[in-house]
């Protein structure tokens, strides 16, 4: 059915604060809720944002000043007070919202769970099982169903584990008092919009801690813009229809620009003398170009003659003793889902491995341990006394930080792969 223009309107406004999709369930390997990068998925539901004092206003206020505003935005008196009838603020979703993990695992730990045997056969059975329905999805927006599937499997292990918190609770709780109120307080009215709708009911909206819901874990400004009814039932129910999660997840990749068709990358082999200083996001050649640089296939083969002139950029995500995996398009419109490399890494290796394919050739430098937060903190405070700019003081190993990383290494005489080690960290220590 059509979308009426006063809703058509009031869903503009609260799309154009959408941001990627997915936050963490219980699915998804290591309980992944915004685990620190590289290593593990940083979602946007849990992105860094300006960070806000714990308002001193109590629940029961501020629930009356928000249903005040929610009414003027056209949500219906009766819905609001059915959808908040016993809510309090959730102490465990305020514990997860301020907790920052002072260790994480190494990216081939997270990837020999996300990869584990038993998700590729589920994901196998899954693929078989809703091939007619995966049919009509590519057919219509043009997304490998591998990629799809993996989605599925990572977010929600395929729509088992989806999240067991009242949506609307967990947001009132973040938008009351949590380290990000105004992102949160978009989401509850999105979240109200869609209960608006029909699509759910409350006591059917169950998520994350962070407020992102159902088998692909939209949060609610994205499902708001990108969920599609593709089971043809009149709701766009994510939670208890498969068809319109997959159908849903599909939407936003092809809205995000995804090249039918094409892969996502594959892994090389780089030359004993290759500049590590080009394995940056930033720095894109023509896979004809990389070939001249003396970089192949892993195994020694020669790299696809069918995407020469494709653009790509190479990814080191254990430094450069561990695998290079050579990046195309697709790649970074699976991270638009999930903002982590080692996420898009986990979603297109398991896509492979659905279709028999995806092992790793290098070995991973499993004698390397990643360093601690305080350790990333204290090597970013350390670049800075060097003159060396790291972007700030944040333990997050960004683009700037590996830049320093690099500036640093090219001084010691060192593979400038920018990669955070303890090695590095010992000798900015000297």
């Amino acid at each position: 059915m059509p979308t009426p223009p006063s809703r058509k309107a009031r869903l503009h406004l609260l799309a154009s604060i959408s941001l990627i999709c997915l936050s963490a369930c219980a699915g998804t390997p290591s309980a992944a809720v915004a685990q620190p990068a590289p290593t593990q998925p940083t979602t946007a539901a849990t992105a860094a944002a300006p960070v806000a004092t714990p308002t001193a206003e109590t629940f029961s206020r501020w629930r009356d000043r928000f249903r005040q505003e929610a009414l003027a935005k056209g949500i219906d008196a009766e819905l609001f007070d059915r959808a908040f009838a016993g809510v309090t603020p959730d102490q465990d979703v305020i514990k997860a919202d301020r907790s920052q993990p002072e260790f994480s695992r190494p990216v081939w730990a997270y990837l020999d769970s996300a990869l584990s045997t038993q998700r590729v056969a589920t994901g196998r059975s899954r693929l078989s099982a809703q091939r007619e329905t995966l049919d009509a999805i590519e057919q219509r927006y043009g997304v490998d169903r591998h990629i799809l599937a993996a989605i599925w499997g990572l977010e929600s292990n395929y729509g088992q584990n989806m999240g067991s918190r009242q949506v609307i609770r967990s947001l009132a709780t973040l938008a009351h008092e949590g380290r990000r109120p105004g992102f949160a307080h978009d989401q509850l009215l999105a979240a109200l919009d869609i209960l608006q709708h029909r699509d759910i009911e409350p006591g059917g909206m169950l998520g994350s801690w962070a407020g992102a819901m159902g088998q692909t874990q939209f949060i609610p400004t994205t499902y708001n813009q990108y969920a599609v009814d593709f089971d043809g039932n009149g709701r766009r129910d994510i939670w208890n229809s498969s068809a319109d999660a997959l159908a849903s997840a599909a939407h936003y990749l092809q809205q995000s620009g995804w090249h039918s068709g094409q892969p996502w990358g594959q892994e090389v082999q780089l030359p004993a003398d290759f500049d590590y200083a080009q394995a940056d996001p930033a720095v894109k050649k023509t896979v004809a170009e990389w070939q001249a640089l003396g970089v192949t296939a892993a195994g020694g083969k020669s790299l696809a003659n069918n995407l020469a002139d494709q653009r790509a950029a190479l990814l080191l995500p254990a430094g450069h003793r561990g695998p290079a995996f050579l990046l195309l398009h697709n790649f970074s419109t699976i991270m638009r889902y999930n903002n982590s490399s080692s996420y898009a890494l986990a979603i297109g290796l398991l896509s492979e491995r659905f279709q028999g394919r995806g092992q790793i050739h290098a070995s991973w430098p499993t004698d390397d341990r990643p360093l601690s937060r305080s350790e990333r903190i204290e090597l970013q405070t350390l670049l800075t006394r060097k003159g060396l700019e790291p972007g700030g003081i944040d333990g997050i190993i960004g683009a700037n930080t590996r830049r320093a990383i690099r500036s640093f290494q090219q001084q010691q005489r060192w593979p400038a792969d920018g990669y955070a080690s303890v090695e590095l960290l010992d000798a900015l220590r000297k």
